[in-house]
C-alpha cells in the first residue's frame, strides 16, 4: 500500500524524502560538531583569502597563507567526520531502498533527490544557523 502511494507520486515523494533526510542530517551535523569553532575557522579562512588577494605578487607570502588555509581546512574536515560516520550507513541503506522503489518507474529519480537535497540543505543550514 505505501509503496503504491510512493510510486503513484514519485517526484513529490522523492522530494519529501530528500527534504526530510536533509533536515535530519542537518540536525545531526549541528549537534555533533563544535559550531562555534567551525564559525571561527570560516572567519579565519575568509581573513586569509583577503590577505592572499593583497599578496598575489609575493609567492613566499602566498605559500605561507596557503599553508595556514590548508591547516584550517584539515581541522574543518576532522569536525565533519563524526556526523558523516553517524549518517553514512543509514544513508547507504536508504538510497538502496529508494532505488528499488523508484528505478522501475523513474530512471532519473536520483537527480530529483540530489537537487532537492542541495536546495533544502542550504535552506535548513541558514534557518538552523549551521556553520
Amino acid at each position: 500500500m505505501i509503496i503504491e502511494i510512493l510510486q503513484t507520486y514519485p517526484k513529490l515523494t522523492i522530494s519529501l524524502f530528500a527534504a526530510m533526510i536533509t533536515f535530519v542530517m542537518t540536525i545531526i551535523y549541528k549537534f555533533t560538531t563544535d559550531q562555534e569553532r567551525l564559525g571561527q575557522i570560516k572567519r579565519e579562512q575568509k581573513k586569509y583569502q583577503e590577505e592572499a588577494k593583497n599578496h598575489k605578487s609575493n609567492p613566499q607570502k602566498m605559500m605561507e597563507i596557503n599553508k595556514k588555509v590548508l591547516q584550517l581546512s584539515g581541522e574543518m574536515m576532522k569536525h565533519s567526520l563524526k556526523p558523516m560516520a553517524i549518517t553514512m550507513l543509514p544513508m547507504f541503506v536508504l538510497i538502496i531502498w529508494l532505488r528499488n522503489i523508484y528505478s522501475p518507474i523513474l530512471s532519473s529519480w536520483i537527480w530529483y533527490y540530489i537537487i532537492v537535497g542541495i536546495i533544502t540543505n542550504g535552506i535548513f543550514r541558514k534557518l538552523l544557523k549551521v556553520q
